[in-house]
């Protein structure tokens, strides 16, 4: 198995995507926080001190989505067309599930840029929300669905 992300003399190294055909690249991810009930209630009511912990979270991820490249050593920096955060109130398992979807038309995939998206925007909902819940859980990261490029089309079986 060839590693891409090595050079002949076997240092890291970001790979070369120049020759390859611009396309256009979507990616969705997901992540759920694991909440007590009575905190899932009060980030719906806008009950938390520090405000609007969904409007806040949102922005994050859209932010977090932009900044990959400076997070992740090895991602390319991209000129994102589209971020697009969504929450899920779960009431039955206390939790709210969070997708992000990224476009981009270049050379190489946003799964990166979608997961990284999900997760500050997690982060966020757990920052806001500590004071009122110490133990939530941010789990489930992962890539849902992804198109464009090499692969195609490929999407998760839930």
């Amino acid at each position: 198995m060839e590693f891409t992300h090595f050079n002949a003399a076997g240092y890291a190294r970001m790979v070369d995507v120049s020759e390859k055909n611009d396309t256009v690249r979507t990616a969705t991810a997901q992540a759920i926080v694991h909440m007590q009930s009575g905190t899932l209630q009060a980030i719906k009511s806008g009950g938390i001190k520090k405000g609007d912990v969904l409007g806040v979270a949102q922005v994050a991820g859209i932010m977090g989505a932009k900044q990959t490249s400076s997070l992740i050593p090895m991602c390319h920096p991209l000129m994102l067309t589209s971020v697009d955060i969504e929450f899920e109130m779960d009431e039955l398992n206390s939790s709210i599930i969070i997708r992000c979807q990224v476009k981009t038309t270049g050379k190489t995939g946003v799964e990166m840029e979608a997961i990284s998206g999900v997760s500050v925007a997690a982060m966020t909902i757990y920052d806001m929300s500590k004071a009122v819940d110490r133990w939530m859980e941010i789990t489930d990261i992962k890539l849902m669905e992804k198109m464009g490029g090499k692969s195609g089309h490929v999407k998760r079986d839930q």
